[in-house]
């Protein structure tokens, strides 16, 4: 299977650079165009009834900076060593152009949802009929594991080493919270979302910035080390591989998140979608790497802790906690709307196994989860990059459109 991944991978960067090229690298070229229709806008008053472009955001963003934005880098860079981190640049530089291509797409082909609001993602812009089954077939496995099975595992460890709790009554508790906010649906999923990811950013990019000040001197001298470890094979496989997997971009996952928004014009929602790959990367994955570079500790735990003491494992395992919580909101999500798509109704039977799920990962070992996970998030993104490769220029007509209207400046 080897030759698989590889080709999955090379799929992946051709696909970023594909669209990259399409855009002519619009978010290289006019950073102040996306980031006055996003964070700009943050100010002005927003008048959607519906779930908001912020809210969508910071759903997606529940799913996307899981564990591996804080035990995957580390694994990363154990694995593939510390040019393993310029690979992952590497992807967030070309994922920010299929995160904008997807994200667009996902509003433009958007349809009611069941109760009010939209919903949206790769099921309902892929114009191949069996691309759209192929992915939401593929989506019910990878919500239950890599969504779920894997997510509670971490939550049950984390606690467990920081206050020594019983795993089982970890993987109960666990499961009410997520079944109480998963009964509201994507709205309240999306407001629970809009709560807990600014919290988790403050607290983990807070304690990772305060390494990052106490050590700026050595800053110099970790870049270096990543740029002259830049051309290993091993750096580029690693880089590339969990690169890919900390922004979504391209998987078509969050792309359903973003789907559900109201807003003025699906461009609008692109612009979110390169915020969202600057902070899932860019930002969360670059300061655990170099947290982990500055100290020479294995693990973001021990970089942590080295620095800041016991409080800063405190902030990490906290950090695991909520990052894995928000991940498995986020996944209940796509696997319920997957489900809704293929049987044109709530499937009510999903909910019960999810959340047996998180209290089964809670107890059991989710080690020998990991290549169920990486065979359905193969399996996810297969269809959605090939669908990718043909919508692109149709998404980037919107974008000509967007950029070149007179309310491009003004909150969706």
């Amino acid at each position: 299977m080897e030759w698989f991944s590889w080709g999955l991978l090379g799929l992946f960067l051709f696909t970023g650079l594909y669209c990259s090229l399409e855009c002519r690298f619009f978010p290289l070229r006019h950073c102040g165009v996306w980031l006055r229709a996003t964070v700009g806008s943050l100010p002005k008053r927003d008048r959607s009834t519906g779930v908001s472009s912020v809210q969508a955001l910071a759903a997606a963003l529940a799913s996307t900076i899981g564990t591996g934005s804080i035990a995957g880098v580390a694994a990363a860079i154990w694995l593939g060593g510390p040019g393993a981190v310029f690979w992952m640049w590497v992807c967030a530089l070309l994922g920010m152009s299929t995160s904008l291509v997807e994200k667009t797409l996902s509003v433009r082909r958007h349809v009611p949802a069941p109760g009010g609001g939209w919903q949206g993602g790769p099921m309902f812009y892929l114009k191949n009929r069996v691309l759209a089954v192929w992915f939401a077939l593929a989506c019910i496995p990878a919500t239950l594991s890599g969504g779920n099975l894997v997510q509670s595992a971490s939550i049950s460890a984390a606690l467990q080493g920081l206050f020594g709790w019983d795993p089982l009554p970890v993987g109960l508790v666990t499961a009410l919270l997520a079944g109480l906010i998963m009964a509201g649906g994507f709205r309240r999923v999306a407001g629970a979302a809009s709560v807990l990811v600014p919290v988790m950013a403050a607290l983990y990019l807070g304690g990772g910035g305060l390494i990052l000040f106490l050590r700026a001197s050595e800053i110099p001298a970790a870049l270096a080390l990543i740029f002259r470890d830049a051309l290993s094979p091993r750096a580029m496989v690693y880089g590339v591989a969990r690169g890919i997997f900390t922004n979504e971009a391209g998987l078509g996952t969050s792309a359903m998140a973003h789907g559900a928004a109201q807003t003025d014009h699906p461009a609008r929602q692109g612009m979110w979608g390169i915020f969202e790959v600057c902070v899932s990367t860019l930002l969360v994955c670059s300061v655990t790497a170099l947290a982990i570079l500055l100290t020479g500790a294995p693990d973001t735990a021990a970089a942590f802790g080295s620095v800041l003491g016991p409080g800063g494992r405190g902030i990490v395992s906290l950090s695991l906690v909520l990052f894995a919580f928000s991940s498995i909101l986020g996944w209940s999500c796509y696997g319920s709307q997957a489900l809704r798509f293929l049987f044109r109704r709530d499937v009510p039977a999903y909910r019960a196994v999810f959340l047996g799920c998180i209290v089964l990962g809670a107890v059991a070992d989710a080690s020998q989860v990991w290549r169920l996970v990486d065979l359905c998030n193969a399996l996810l993104a297969l269809p959605n990059l090939l669908g990718l490769l043909v919508l692109a220029p149709e998404a980037v007509r919107l974008l000509e459109a967007f950029i070149s209207s007179p309310w491009k400046n003004n909150p969706g």
